[in-house]
């Protein structure tokens, strides 16, 4: 599940019974007031403390990050030492181009300047590769000793379409095999008109066969009309 963790906290108890054994809490900064500019609401503390609430309760957490040059690069450091005492993931994402997300190139912070700015502050920060999954999107990297790793999702600078094995299904039923290609078939309309399972069994599988070798590359997928985060989910 991804959240934004404002109201996770006090759930978490019911969540877990009902099974859930892993959840992304969405935080971009651990500044109170960068948090309010960002959200447009109170509740980081709340976040920081749902997080810790999940943890206690055994359930595996990642901090998803998106960093921005002038924006919340200045919380780098402070992230990654969120996994020095504690076992989660802290993950950056390179900003990515989305409709309404007003993205510029030189607002992304690429993933090896981000590598070095953790680095200045922790110069036994090293990748961790024999930890990451076959199909992992993040790559993994740690100080020795530490209870939790960072990982870093590197969509813009150095893409992994070519081992991803994931799709979506976006908030309205549609199913999309990349989250940069706007081709996506509806499995709500197929489902509402009757389909069966092996229906949509072959539907996936058409799409899934469709899906392209790699992505058109940051520039050319900012050119081009991309759905907004908001409408996509996750």
């Amino acid at each position: 599940m991804t959240t934004n963790g404002i109201t996770l906290g006090r759930k978490v108890p019911e969540l877990k019974a009902a099974g859930l054994d892993s959840v992304n809490v969405s935080l971009d900064t651990l500044d109170p007031f960068k948090f309010q500019l960002l959200t447009r609401r109170n509740g980081m503390e709340k976040v920081l403390e749902s997080v810790q609430t999940s943890l206690d309760h055994g359930i595996k957490t990642k901090v998803n990050a998106v960093i921005i040059r002038g924006v919340n690069d200045e919380d780098v450091e402070g992230f990654a030492a969120l996994a020095e005492e504690r076992p989660l993931e802290v993950r950056f994402i390179e900003y990515m181009p989305f409709d309404g997300n007003r993205w510029d190139s030189s607002k992304l912070v690429p993933y090896q300047e981000l590598v070095e700015k953790i680095r200045g502050k922790y110069p036994d920060f090293s990748r961790v590769r024999h930890e990451d999954a076959p199909n992992a999107v993040s790559k993994l990297w740690q100080v020795e000793g530490w209870k939790g790793r960072v990982g870093f999702i590197t969509s813009m600078t150095k893409h992994f379409c070519g081992s991803c094995n994931r799709v979506r299904i976006t908030a309205d039923g549609h199913l999309k095999a990349c989250l940069f290609g706007n081709e996506e078939v509806s499995l709500r309309d197929a489902l509402r008109e009757g389909a069966t399972d092996g229906d949509l069994k072959m539907i996936i599988h058409e799409t899934l066969q469709r899906k392209k070798a790699r992505h058109a590359g940051m520039f050319d997928i900012a050119k081009d009309t991309m759905r907004p985060m908001t409408t996509i989910g996750g």
